[in-house]
C-alpha cells in the first residue's frame, strides 16, 4: 500500500514572508510524515502562485524530510532555506525490517567518498563515518544518498542496500503523471464542494484505501482543486467525474473489486479522480488552511479496524 500527497505550488500564495511561508511548510511536511505517506508531491498551479512558487516550495519541503544529520552536508546555503530554522523537527520514526535476515533499521547516508574495490565512506548520523561495501553491480557516487541498513551500535554493522530511500520522498509532478501511476490506488480530491465524508461511507472508503493505498490531492488557500482544474462546481458535488458515489469505486469498475478499471487518465483530463471528497463537512471557519485539512483528511482516511 502506497500513500501520496499532492500539492499545489501555490501553497505559500498568502504567506506574508518567507519565514511564514517556510513555516507552513513545515507543517505540510508534519502531516504527511505523522500520517506515514510514502510521498509528497508537489504540483503546478502557476496561474495561483504569487511571490515563492514551485521552486521554493519543493526545496524547502525536501529539506524539511531530510534527516538532520545530513542536512548541513546535503545542502549548500540556499536562499529558500534562509529560515529553514522554523521548521518543526519531524521526528520520523525509523524503517525496521522483520526476519532473522533482514533485522534492524533502515536510515539514510550520504556517501562521502568512493574507494577501490567497492568500497566506500558513508555517514549516516553516526559518531563517525561508516567504510561499506557495495553489493555486486552497485554503483553509487560520492554526494549521492543510499539506504544503509543498522543492525547493531555497540559493536556497529551496518550494510548498504539497494533499495529506495527510506523516509519521505519530496519530489516535482504534473497531475496526469501522479494519477496515472499504477500503485496510485484511490486518487482522492479534497474540496468543501465534495460529497460529504460520513461514518457509514467511511468503513469500505478506508478498507478499499488499505487495499489499494491512496493519492490525495490538497487545494491552496482560496484557490481550491475546482478552481485550479477548471472543473465545474455543479460537476464536484454531483460527482461527475465517473465516480459511483455509494462507494467511490468509478463506474468503470464497480462490481469488478480492483482499481486496475479506474477511469483511464489521459494527459488532459487531471481533473479525473475516483472521487471529490469533502473531509471537514461540518468546518467552523470560513476557511481551512491546508495544512489544518491535511490533518483533518489524514486522519480519517488512514483510520484501521
Amino acid at each position: 500500500m502506497t500513500v501520496s500527497i499532492l500539492v499545489p505550488s501555490s501553497l505559500v500564495r498568502e504567506a506574508e514572508d518567507k519565514r511564514e511561508a517556510t513555516r507552513k511548510l513545515g507543517y505540510v511536511a508534519r502531516a504527511a510524515t505523522v500520517f506515514r505517506a510514502d510521498r509528497l508531491l508537489v504540483f503546478p498551479d502557476r496561474d495561483g502562485e504569487r511571490r515563492w512558487g514551485g521552486g521554493f516550495v519543493e526545496t524547502v519541503l525536501a529539506y524539511a524530510a531530510t534527516p538532520p544529520y545530513l542536512r548541513k552536508e546535503a545542502w549548500d546555503t540556499r536562499d529558500e532555506l534562509e529560515y529553514a530554522g522554523v521548521l518543526p523537527p519531524l521526528r520520523t520514526v525509523p524503517r525496521t525490517g522483520s526476519g532473522s535476515n533482514d533485522s534492524g533499521s533502515l536510515r539514510q547516508g550520504i556517501v562521502t567518498e568512493v574507494g577501490p574495490e567497492g568500497r566506500v565512506r558513508v555517514n549516516c548520523g553516526l559518531q563517525h563515518p561508516l567504510s561499506l561495501l557495495t553489493s555486486p553491480g552497485m554503483e553509487v557516487e560520492e554526494g549521492e544518498r543510499v539506504t544503509v541498513r543498522i543492525s547493531s551500535r555497540r559493536p556497529v554493522r551496518a550494510k548498504l542496500e539497494d533499495r529506495p530511500l527510506p523516509g519521505l520522498d519530496v519530489g516535482r509532478t504534473d497531475l496526469p503523471a501522479a494519477l496515472g501511476r499504477s500503485d496510485a490506488g484511490v486518487r482522492i480530491a479534497t474540496s468543501r464542494l465534495g460529497e460529504r465524508l460520513t461514518i457509514g461511507r467511511l468503513e469500505s472508503l478506508s478498507a478499499r484505501i488499505r487495499r489499494d493505498g491512496m493519492t490525495a490531492a490538497f487545494g491552496a488557500p482560496g484557490r481550491g482543486l475546482p478552481e485550479m482544474l477548471e472543473v465545474e462546481v455543479e460537476r464536484v458535488a454531483a460527482g461527475d467525474d465517473g465516480t459511483d458515489p455509494s462507494d467511490g469505486r468509478t463506474r468503470q469498475d464497480a462490481g469488478s473489486g480492483s482499481s486496475a478499471d479506474a477511469v483511464e487518465l489521459g494527459s488532459d483530463a487531471p481533473d479525473r479522480f475516483d472521487l471529490w471528497l469533502n473531509t471537514i463537512p461540518n468546518q467552523g471557519s470560513e476557511t481551512v488552511r491546508t495544512e489544518e485539512a491535511m490533518f483533518a483528511s489524514l486522519a480519517c482516511l488512514t483510520l484501521t479496524e
